[in-house]
């Protein structure tokens, strides 16, 4: 049953602030990470295949880096794993990790086209294999 989703503030990677009402009328995958999480570390390339697999108008993956030293350290991270189809996200205050009660990082949360909780994995998870693409395409 989907879950309503707390209102989440964020800001984008040119420090526009955000919410994830920003992306209504799409189905988000929401992965609550950081850049000192080895599991994120080796995750991230798969959440960037993905993206640049499936991202459009109807999904998108928003990695939601909760550093508190912000955009400059994400983007040396995206730049030393040669990550290129991810948009960058990043909640300083590390407050949308409370709200959404993560227990462990990353914490991913697929997200319907109304921003109600559909599913969530604690840890890292094979996001571009071809049954995970394939799940996450049954919900589009």
């Amino acid at each position: 049953m989907p879950r309503p989703l707390p209102l989440l503030h964020f800001e984008d990677g040119a420090g526009a602030a955000m919410t994830l009402a920003d992306f209504r009328a799409r189905v988000v995958l929401l992965n609550i990470w950081a850049t000192w999480c080895a599991p994120c570390r080796m995750e991230m390339p798969m959440l960037d295949r993905l993206q640049a697999k499936m991202g459009r108008p109807d999904f998108a993956v928003v990695p939601l880096s909760i550093d508190h030293r912000g955009r400059d350290v994400v983007a040396r991270f995206y730049h030393d794993l040669g990550l290129s189809s991810l948009g960058i996200y990043v909640d300083r205050s590390g407050d949308a990790a409370y709200a959404l009660e993560a227990s462990g990082m990353p914490t991913t949360l697929l997200i319907d086209r109304e921003g109600r909780e559909l599913a969530r994995v604690i840890g890292a998870a094979p996001w571009d294999d071809a049954a995970m693409v394939a799940r996450i395409k049954s919900y589009l």
